[in-house]
């Protein structure tokens, strides 16, 4: 049989993948190129005296700025393009890469173990048309993504952003979503479950994070061993080389086509790297729906603690040159409102402790929705048909979600404080850094309760949290540059924690906050208890 013949009707598979997720797809391409186009709006008023572009280039050389973004290029004349690259390439590299890695999953690892792809085997369709499909499908989106980026930048009419540099930096986004589709879809061919393709992709991308980190500083060619350290060789806006995007691009075809031969040769619904056998007498703690609900989740749990101590040791990293680089910009000082008697480090972090707080709500919701995962792969339908009552299988996953948030915040505090005293003259110390993050559990509560009411009253619009997750992100985080009105910040429960140290820890706010987070859990218990579970 020939490859064309493997992949029969494959157009038709890749028209229905479009159409599965004609929101989504959408949805993920429209966000990044407007959080692309926007921040690019913002670079020029960053610094408009070329003497603070002087100092600022000066910060951007310090090793943990340059473990964070990337090497700095063009830092002798550093133009609003090369900061812009500088600023924002590497993690909308990272958006794009996350954005690949869970829509090749979906439509792999996913549909396989749900017995989709079966039954697409089952019609007039290739043995490898499915995959096929999905990196067809890919490339599109990242070719969408590439020319939208591309000509966006370069309509804005910068005199330092080109049309080859702005092409270039829609080509190097490009070329990471594609790469890590095919290694997604490779991942997919090597192992048996979801969970663990997610885990090697992710694990993958993390590991690229730091191996570039540790290259930039310490030795470039371990950099080009990491793509992400990769891409960035392109020096867009400075230089503008192409051939780190071919070479991308190369090394894509090589995933895709090993993965193409071990889907030929390899049983649906089996992987090549097998599964590990379980113990022959389950623990205790699975005869619980708590226990249950803490070994499903055991890996994302670990992770993300490790990454959230990991991510608070970055920001503490650059404490030590901060005070130097915040004085020079205009923007950021609107960002940071003057207090007297207070240095522009202490307040900027209230600022980062607030970011810090909504970057920790990810994995307390994440805690929380797995239910809502499970009840889709109808697993939670079998649960509920043993002595189990319903409250306890929904307040198992809230008490992980409530119980995780005090967790991230510890583990980010302590490597932020870690770090910080390594770098620091004069730390602030680890009691009012506990102090600040502790402040912000309420919020982190109330985010936690509305996942909870919509999974109990509306559990297909589950995914709105997620929106207005991102709505507190983005009033917090560049209200005071574009001059926000402060009701929009109150709209959001991250609007309404003390500010410490700025401001001190008044009992009524948090007290307020925290029965707002119990009534809402409690409404989202009801509403589980009244619902029909669904197929």
């Amino acid at each position: 049989m020939s490859f064309f013949e493997k992949c029969r009707n494959t157009p038709i598979l890749a028209r229905f993948i479009l159409r599965r997720d004609r929101v989504r797809t959408p949805v993920w391409i429209i966000s990044i190129i407007s959080f692309t186009i926007m921040m690019a709006l913002l670079i020029p008023g960053l610094y408009t005296v070329g003497a603070d572009r002087e100092i600022v280039a000066e910060t951007m050389k310090n090793p943990s700025v340059t473990v964070m973004l990337g090497p700095g290029y063009g830092l002798d004349n550093y133009t609003d393009g090369a900061m812009m690259s500088h600023f924002m390439l590497l993690f909308t590299a990272v958006a794009v890469g996350i954005m690949s890695i869970l829509y090749t999953v979906r439509h792999t690892r996913e549909d396989e173990e749900k017995g989709r792809t079966e039954i697409i085997r089952s019609l007039p369709t290739g043995h490898l048309s499915n995959l096929t499909a999905v990196i067809a499908v890919a490339v599109i989106m990242n070719v969408i993504l590439f020319l939208a980026v591309g000509f966006g930048l370069y309509s804005l009419g910068f005199e330092s952003m080109d049309f080859n540099g702005s092409m270039l930096y829609g080509a190097v986004l490009g070329a990471t979503g594609i790469f890590f589709a095919a290694l997604t879809g490779l991942f997919a061919q090597l192992s048996s479950n979801t969970r663990t393709v997610v885990g090697f992709s992710f694990g993958f991308l993390i590991l690229a994070y730091f191996i570039r980190g540790i290259g930039d500083v310490e030795n470039e060619m371990l950099s080009l061993l990491s793509p992400l350290g990769l891409i960035l060789r392109a020096q867009v806006y400075v230089n503008n080389y192409w051939w780190p995007v071919l070479l991308t691009l190369g090394i894509s075809i090589i995933c895709f086509g090993f993965a193409l031969y071990l889907n030929s040769i390899r049983d649906l619904d089996s992987g090549f790297i097998s599964a590990r056998p379980g113990k022959v007498s389950a623990s205790g703690l699975l005869g619980s729906p708590l226990g249950l609900a803490l070994r499903l989740q055991k890996t994302t749990i670990i992770a993300w603690t490790i990454g959230m101590f990991v991510l608070g040791a970055a920001y503490g990293s650059v404490l030590g040159d901060l005070e130097g680089f915040l004085t020079t910009s205009d923007a950021i000082k609107q960002m940071i409102p003057e207090v007297e008697g207070f240095s522009i480090t202490e307040r900027f972090m209230t600022m980062l402790m607030t970011i810090m707080s909504i970057l920790g709500t990810i994995p307390a919701l994440m805690y929380v929705l797995r239910l809502r995962a499970e009840e889709k792969s109808a697993r939670t339908e079998q649960l509920h048909a043993t002595a189990v009552s319903r409250s306890n299988v929904i307040g198992s996953y809230t008490l992980i979600g409530i119980a995780g948030t005090i967790i991230i915040q510890f583990v980010s505090i302590m490597g932020l404080w870690s770090s910080a005293i390594l770098v620091m003259d004069d730390p602030i110390s680890l009691q009012t850094l506990l102090k600040a993050g502790f402040a912000h559990l309420p919020a982190l509560w109330i985010m936690t309760g509305l996942a909870v009411i919509l999974i109990g009253w509306a559990p297909r619009f589950t995914g709105m949290v997620w929106l207005y997750l991102g709505y507190s992100f983005f009033v917090v985080y560049l209200g005071g540059m574009l001059k926000l009105p402060d009701w929009m910040a109150k709209l959001s429960p991250f609007g309404h924690t003390p500010q410490v140290p700025v401001e001190e820890v008044k009992p009524l706010p948090v007290i307020v906050l925290t029965l707002i987070a119990l009534v809402l859990v409690c409404i989202g218990f009801t509403g589980y208890n009244r619902r029909d579970i669904q197929e």
